[in-house]
């Protein structure tokens, strides 16, 4: 087996045009269609988390002082952090919801193209 040969195809493949396939516009539609539940669901998060440890410090008294009244605005701000954190799958899955239905038609239609021309 020559190894040359086989580094000059891998090579012309790569400088050579790629034709857009079918299978390549389905798969850039289907990430259209998840990409921002899945950015929104991951700030969020990331927001929520920062929230509830700030929560957690004010009422560990690590950050503000070491009174009562620390305490009580720590619990609270834990808690918003812990029910935005609660909320985020059901809101990344409304989000997801809405954005396959506006790329459906589009993926459903390629989709039955793709499956017509294996036949």
């Amino acid at each position: 087996m020559n190894t040359d040969k086989i580094y000059a195809e891998a090579i012309v493949n790569e400088y050579s045009q790629k034709s857009a396939s079918k299978v390549v516009a389905l798969k850039k539609l289907d990430r259209k269609a998840k990409t921002p539940a899945e950015v929104f669901a991951y700030t969020f998060g990331v927001v929520c988390a920062l929230i509830a440890g700030t929560g957690m410090c004010l009422c560990m008294g690590v950050i503000g002082g070491s009174s009562a009244a620390y305490m009580i605005i720590g619990i609270a701000v834990g808690v918003i952090g812990f029910a935005g954190a609660a909320l985020n799958y059901p809101i990344y899955k409304k989000i997801l919801k809405n954005s396959k239905e506006k790329y459906a038609g589009d993926i459903i239609s390629l989709a039955k193209e793709i499956a017509e021309e294996e036949n």
